[in-house]
């Protein structure tokens, strides 16, 4: 039994869509200060720091913060860099609560 036509065309099409589906979550843990969060948010990611300081603070209060989107490549990379600068971090499908 083969694919429809569709099914064939879905398919190609997934295979085509850029791999932007995932992303880096920083966890709240009870080690590292707030403002050093918001250090390492803004000299790794560039953000401003208002919206470094705004993650930091989702991070406390919520346990985590989405601080990064794309390929899963991408995400593990800045996991990777996070772990370097002693926070907690996953990478997560996006769309996972």
């Amino acid at each position: 039994m083969g694919m429809t036509e569709t099914e064939v065309s879905r398919v190609a099409d997934a295979q085509l869509l850029p791999d932007h589906g995932w992303q880096a979550v920083v966890w709240d843990d009870p080690v590292n200060l707030m403002s050093y969060v918001a250090y390492v948010f803004q000299t790794h990611f560039g953000f401003e720091r208002g919206h470094a300081e705004e993650l930091m603070l989702r991070v406390h209060h919520s346990g985590s913060a989405v601080v990064a989107e794309g390929s899963r490549e991408a995400m593990e990379m800045h996991v990777e860099a996070m772990h370097g600068y002693g926070l907690w971090a996953t990478v997560r499908e996006a769309g996972a609560a």
